[in-house]
């Protein structure tokens, strides 16, 4: 599982270049306060803080999702079909923005989504910083869907929390380079660090597939009774500890 969280990272930062194009407009207007070097971090890290805050959250819920699917047997299965989802979409061009969302309802949500971007991007408050974070982090974008992939696949909503967390820290040193120098990455440097990210997802995709297969492979593809012990271990270390704290408060 330490190899899957760190690709998590790895993607993340990898993904920033992608980032850099997607959410770097937004990023350079960002009603930063001041001029000075210190409240222009200050204002960027806030700004970060909201969009991972929003991973996280997501990480949570459809780890959570993937908590379930373990408990009824089917961890093994959704970790191999995740996989699976994330070479594809990283093989077949153009998968990116084929994730975007075009129904009605998801381009409604995003409608307001902007509004709400809009309207904090007009009020120079440190507190708006963090709200356009946590706005931003709602918008479509390919490579957010695959790390929630990776979140269901995770098995549990702390591992799906970290995942989301540490894929939204591997985007912070380009995103908080930008608020704070603008954009001022060549757009070539962009596309060639761009056509590396679909041979990260696969290599990701790879792992998720491999910790489904059952192969006995230590850390790669442990044993489905392996994986169940310490999912299992897990759920008694919570119980216990909310036993605990029930037994402090009485």
């Amino acid at each position: 599982m330490i190899a899957i969280l760190l690709s998590a990272f790895l993607l993340g930062l990898a993904g920033s270049f992608h980032c850099a194009g997607m959410c770097g407009p937004i990023v350079v207007a960002l009603p930063l306060q001041g001029n000075t070097l210190l409240r222009k971090i200050y204002g960027g890290l806030l700004y970060n803080a909201g969009r991972i805050i929003t991973y996280g959250v997501m990480g949570a819920m459809f780890g959570l999702i993937g908590q379930g699917l373990h408990l009824v047997g089917f961890q093994q299965i959704v970790s191999v079909i995740m996989g699976a989802f994330m070479v594809v979409l990283a093989l077949f061009p153009g998968g990116f923005q084929r994730l975007n969302g075009n129904s009605k309802y998801t381009n409604r949500l995003f409608v307001q989504i902007k509004y709400g971007l809009h309207r904090f991007l007009s009020v120079h408050t440190f507190r708006s910083l963090f709200f356009i974070g946590f706005l931003n982090g709602l918008l479509p974008c390919g490579l957010v869907y695959i790390a929630i992939a990776g979140a269901v696949a995770a098995g549990s909503a702390a591992l799906g929390t970290s995942y989301m967390l540490l894929f939204g820290l591997g985007t912070i040193p380009m995103l908080l380079f930008i608020a704070v120098l603008g954009n001022i990455i060549s757009v070539s440097l962009r596309h060639k660090i761009n056509k590396l990210i679909p041979i990260l997802v696969v290599i990701v995709g790879i792992l998720f597939i491999l910790r489904g297969l059952n192969l006995g492979i230590p850390y790669l593809s442990p044993t489905k009774e392996k994986i169940e012990k310490k999912f299992e271990k897990s759920i008694e270390e919570k119980n216990l500890n909310i036993s605990a704290s029930v037994y402090f408060l009485l």
